[in-house]
């Protein structure tokens, strides 16, 4: 069985890229999962893929707006998904969220 090492690049990133892809497509499929528990469980959400997603394009040269790239991992504008799934948080997500960003400020 191949192992990491032996990959070349293009391959590396074909793999990487269909990853990417498959995670996207999964949060697209999964609308009820809300940013706020992927922050909580995962350290992460939908918006944080997005910023990634138009750093590594900046990083090669491509000018995408954050809006667009939220676009591409939502499949929707925003505001439209916003308005059709968020919910509003509880009380305890708003006190967990708060308390890791506390923790993440203090790294």
């Amino acid at each position: 069985m191949p192992k990491e090492t032996d990959m070349d690049d293009a391959t590396r990133t074909e793999l990487e890229a269909a990853a990417f892809r498959r995670l996207v497509q999964h949060l697209r499929d999964h609308p009820e999962i809300q940013n706020i528990a992927l922050m909580q469980v995962g350290d992460f959400c939908r918006n944080c893929l997005s910023k990634w997603y138009r750093a590594a394009a900046e990083d090669k040269g491509l000018d995408i707006s954050y809006d667009d790239a939220r676009e591409l991992v939502y499949g929707m504008p925003y505001a439209e998904w916003k308005d059709k799934y968020q919910t509003e948080a509880t009380p305890e997500q708003i006190a967990a969220h708060k308390a890791h960003e506390a923790r993440e400020a203090r790294k």
